[in-house]
């Protein structure tokens, strides 16, 4: 035991100075933005996006309620279209 405690000790005593690690608030800088690669895939985002709304049209055209299907193929558009954009954004941010 006193072998353990004494190689325990040294150990402890012998680690470099450190300079104290900078705590900085999560923030969404392009310096942030470099060292984060993208998680999802445009295909898995845009999947996920099809599979949400195809449950949703399915349950209107269940129900027989066409303004609800009308809406929610426009709103499968529109949000189709914005994803795409956003994700032309991040391929061009991660080839920079």
């Amino acid at each position: 035991m006193g072998a353990a405690k004494k190689y325990l000790l040294e150990a402890i005593e012998s680690k470099p100075d450190r300079p104290p690690a900078i705590e900085e608030p999560p923030r969404l800088t392009p310096r942030a933005i470099e060292k984060t690669r993208m998680s999802r895939s445009r295909d898995r985002i845009l999947t996920n996006l099809d599979d949400m709304y195809k449950d949703a049209f399915e349950r209107a055209k269940a129900t027989g309620d066409d303004g609800q299907m009308q809406s929610l193929d426009f709103a499968y558009r529109r949000e189709q279209l914005y994803f795409e954009i956003l994700l032309d954004i991040r391929d061009a941010i991660e080839r920079r």
